[in-house]
């Protein structure tokens, strides 16, 4: 049986502009178990990145704040420890690590790379220099950089984009966190080296048992990787349950226009009409509404449907679909 690593209920979060407070996490609960490969897919803007980085409490006051929800880490409620406490710092990097979109606005271009994935094993690890130079070559090799002595050497500028996303995963996983955090980590990257680094992660896991929370828009990479699927839209979730149970039976009509835009030989794509909601002036009904092709009229009159259990594991956001009206 497993265990439970990762438990988010009810996060919230805000951002103030000059048009009003944007709300881009709406009550966003989930979990993840250990070993367990999670997908957070939707489109962009729905609020995936920003529900990772509040639970790694990096959200920049201002503009942003936290204002609601709990996120337990192995039975810690990380929540209660300020934003830049010794704490939470411990936290990050040590027991949960992210690997960011684009790692040249991760990674300090006036530093080298083994200098850099040194800096983060002597404060979490308190080694010596040797021994944390040592290590970071060792990683750099684990994940299949040529020459990892001679390229710790090196500067950010230096390497290509897929062997600095290679860097990103070798610098989350020297420390052996609890849970690496995937946000669209392969995207900007071509097929092949997506396909390479998205093998990699996975070979992370299953050596090291290490959970994966992999943050996407495209369903064909959880669809292969992961073990369950969280579908986001508006900064919520309004679907959720197994590959198997999201890919042959979707629920809610957002889920299934999703995966009508997945590519197929013979197939022309079919986008999704229309534009998501603003955030700002939220609507009350379903956030999907003025999209839906599947809308009653009792849609128009409730106010926004929470998750709601179906069978097994699976479970949505859509009255209409549930039988309710």
């Amino acid at each position: 049986m497993s265990n439970r690593l990762l438990t988010v209920e009810g996060l919230t979060t805000e951002f103030r502009t000059e048009r009003g407070v944007a709300r881009a996490v709406n009550k966003v609960s989930y979990n993840v178990d250990e070993g367990e490969i999670v997908g957070i897919v939707g489109e962009s803007g729905c609020g995936k990145s920003v529900t990772q980085l509040s639970v790694m409490q990096l959200i920049p006051n201002p503009p942003g704040r936290i204002i609601a929800g709990k996120v337990w880490l192995d039975g810690a409620d990380l929540l209660k420890y300020k934003r830049d406490s010794r704490e939470m710092r411990g936290v990050r990097g040590a027991r949960m690590a992210m690997v960011f979109q684009e790692p040249m606005t991760s990674l300090n271009p006036a530093m080298t790379i083994g200098r850099q994935m040194s800096e983060v094993m002597t404060e979490h690890l308190k080694i010596s220099k040797k021994e944390a130079r040592e290590r970071s070559i060792d990683m750099l090799a684990q994940v299949n950089i040529p020459d990892p002595g001679k390229r710790a050497d090196d500067y950010p500028h230096q390497m290509s984009g897929g062997m600095r996303q290679r860097v990103m995963i070798a610098m989350a996983m020297l420390c052996r966190p609890q849970l690496i955090i995937a946000d669209e980590a392969t995207t900007a990257l071509d097929a092949t080296i997506q396909a390479q680094l998205l093998e990699l992660l996975y070979s992370v896991v299953e050596k090291y048992r290490t959970a994966l929370v992999m943050v996407t828009h495209n369903l064909g990479i959880v669809a292969r990787y992961a073990n369950r699927i969280n579908v986001m839209y508006a900064g919520g979730i309004i679907e959720s349950g197994t590959v198997k149970e999201i890919w042959s039976k979707p629920m809610h009509p957002y889920t299934q226009g999703l995966l009508r835009c997945v590519p197929r030989l013979g197939e022309k794509l079919r986008p999704i009409r229309g534009m998501p909601p603003s955030l700002i002036n939220r609507p009350g009904t379903c956030p999907f509404l003025a999209r839906c092709g599947e809308r009653r009229e009792n849609c128009y009159r409730e106010p926004a449907t929470e998750l709601t259990h179906v069978e097994g594991q699976h479970s949505t956001a859509c009255a209409a679909r549930l039988g309710r009206w």
